[in-house]
């Protein structure tokens, strides 16, 4: 008699929630198939518009798992469970981590801008945020930069996608600024020789655009000259620094002076 009335109640069950589980079953595998396809589909589009790696990744791990949330959402609805509280602890949960990850939402938002729009791209030399580097890495939170001395400099998102960026490697060169001064006993077509002709020596000096030399001040005790050549962006620092040198020595044996603080000795009497 026991057992009857437990397979009456079997039956009853069967009856009452056996459509709808079969229903949830079938909304779950239609589901998942067209959660997958659409994900794939995603994938194939990001990959014709040459997105960046991590940034496809994560977009499509995001999507994946609010679609599933969904998905979950909306079977347990078919089998008869209240979602409607469900869906409220969700959302309480959501904005409780929005609130305390507010800053790091900051720098993922940063990030990818960073990454739709492209402003930067690894193996660029930039200034930002008073650093200077080449990027290393653009992550989802933060950019990664190598330092002119080697060092790692690891930039916030938020604050680089807020902030002035400077790309010196985007149009390909660099004009290489420098001031040198004569004596106002120097001849000021000589000087300007000597420039040209260290300038013309040069292997990594650009022909063009041409370099500019001009008088740009006459300062208390110097002719300042302005000497401005143009290179390849990665020969930047070779320039500087070989166009210095080069500039000194033809300078001195041209005859011409570089002036310089002189001490006055100043004698006692007695």
């Amino acid at each position: 008699m026991e057992l009857q009335k437990w397979i009456d109640k079997g039956y009853e069950v069967i009856i009452n929630f056996g459509p709808k589980i079969l229903a949830a079953i079938a909304i779950w595998i239609i589901g998942s198939w067209i959660v997958k396809s659409l994900i794939k589909g995603l994938r194939k589009t990001m990959d014709k518009q040459d997105y960046d790696p991590s940034l496809k990744k994560f977009l499509l791990n995001l999507l994946g798992w609010i679609l599933k949330i969904v998905l979950i959402i909306v079977v347990l609805g078919t089998v008869g469970v209240e979602t409607t509280s469900f869906a409220a602890i969700i959302a309480a949960a959501g904005l409780a981590v929005g609130l305390a990850l507010q800053g790091s939402l900051a720098n993922f938002a940063g990030g990818v801008l960073l990454m739709i729009f492209k402003p930067i791209k690894v193996g660029d030399l930039i200034e930002a945020q008073g650093e200077v580097g080449v990027v290393k890495e653009i992550e989802i939170f933060t950019t990664k930069l190598t330092g002119l001395s080697n060092r790692e400099i690891i930039i916030p998102n938020a604050a680089l996608s807020n902030g002035n960026i400077i790309n010196y490697t985007t149009e390909g060169t660099r004009r290489v600024d420098l001031v040198f001064g004569v004596g106002y006993d120097s001849d000021i077509k000589q000087t300007k020789d000597v420039f040209s002709q260290v300038l013309a020596s040069h292997p990594k000096v650009l022909k063009e655009p041409a370099p500019t030399i001009a008088v740009s001040e006459l300062a208390d005790s110097s002719i300042n000259f302005v000497v401005r050549p143009w290179c390849n962006a990665e020969d930047y620092w070779t320039v500087y620094f070989d166009v210095t040198e080069q500039t000194k020595e033809a300078l001195d044996a041209a005859g011409i002076e570089i002036p310089y603080p002189h001490a006055v000795e100043i004698q006692k009497e007695g």
